[in-house]
């Protein structure tokens, strides 16, 4: 049996860690909408779906521009006392920096996008002029 010296332990450590960091960028990012029904918008008028259409485009480029981070930053270090099942106990929590979760954006972009597309396709029906050129996520 080999023996297990500091050089070696690191060196599987460091290739490890490697692997996982690899893994962890792998994901391509792309959020898929979430389905909305077009029939949600249709007692809009042609203006309102524009104006519609706009406010969502405003919202989603203010989502894409925060960045990969959910923005949720915890720092500090946090004492307290804490009532469980074994009685009462004191705690100690230390936030750690901004999350890497982007869970809540996908999904508000997911909604988001859903009702975009369900605004063009309600515009599309109504023959509105502004959405002309626009298509729905997945429409060639």
């Amino acid at each position: 049996m080999s023996k297990l010296t500091l050089k070696s332990v690191s060196l599987t450590s460091m290739a490890v860690g490697g692997l996982l960091l690899m893994s962890g960028c792998a994901s391509t990012g792309n959020v898929t909408p979430q389905y909305i029904p077009p029939s949600n918008y249709q007692s809009y008028d042609c203006s309102a779906l524009s104006q519609e259409f706009n406010r969502l485009n405003s919202y989603i480029n203010n989502e894409q521009s925060a960045g990969s981070s959910s923005g949720i930053t915890t720092t500090g270090v946090g004492v307290g006392i804490s009532a469980g099942r074994w009685g009462i106990s004191p705690n100690i929590n230390v936030g750690l920096g901004r999350s890497n979760s982007n869970n809540a954006r996908n999904a508000k972009l997911s909604r988001l996008y859903g009702e975009r597309d369900a605004v063009i396709q309600s515009a599309h029906m109504k023959r509105c002029a502004f959405a002309n050129n626009l298509k729905v996520y997945g429409q060639k």
